[in-house]
């Protein structure tokens, strides 16, 4: 058992950070594109939007959709639930769709998005390793007890020196 809390076991990433490893994820995903390119961007909600919305910048993909599942509340993972589908029209199966995320912790949330589009290729930018295996492209990986602090969730603040505590 560790002593460390969550967040001070902390990565904690900029918004600039964030562009640079998302763009880096872009870059990793025109190597393993479909003949034609991708079809479509399909976000994660919440944390997957400002990913995809730069890789779907950078490889000049035009339709972006999302797919809302809840299972966190604050730092509590729940069941994960679908609680808004992408256009079944434009998706279908997941056949050229790129499904993108910011993190794949466990990787119940991906499972139950591959069960929509079972076809599509996912990608995140960070992984975990428990849940590493839904992923087929991603930028880094971090330990499963890292708890990683996006610019979304962030304020600036004072913080006491560290004083070798």
């Amino acid at each position: 058992m560790s002593d460390w809390l969550p967040h001070e076991k902390g990565f904690h990433v900029s918004w600039d950070q964030l562009h640079r490893d998302a763009r880096a994820l872009a870059w990793r995903l025109q190597n393993v594109a479909p003949e034609g390119g991708w079809r479509a961007v399909v976000a994660i909600t919440r944390g997957g939007m400002a990913p995809a919305m730069i890789v779907a910048r950078e490889l000049d993909i035009r339709i972006v959709d999302t797919i809302s599942v809840k299972s966190y509340d604050h730092q509590t993972q729940s069941e994960p639930r679908v609680i808004k589908s992408p256009d079944s029209e434009i998706v279908g199966d997941g056949t050229g769709v790129l499904i993108v995320d910011d993190l794949v912790d466990t990787g119940r949330t991906l499972e139950v998005v591959r069960q929509h589009m079972p076809k599509a290729h996912v990608a995140t930018v960070y992984a975990k390793p428990m849940g590493r295996a839904q992923v087929e492209t991603f930028v880094t990986e971090v330990s499963q007890d890292t708890w990683i602090f996006f610019p979304w969730d962030m304020a600036l603040q004072y913080v006491e020196p560290y004083r070798g505590k």
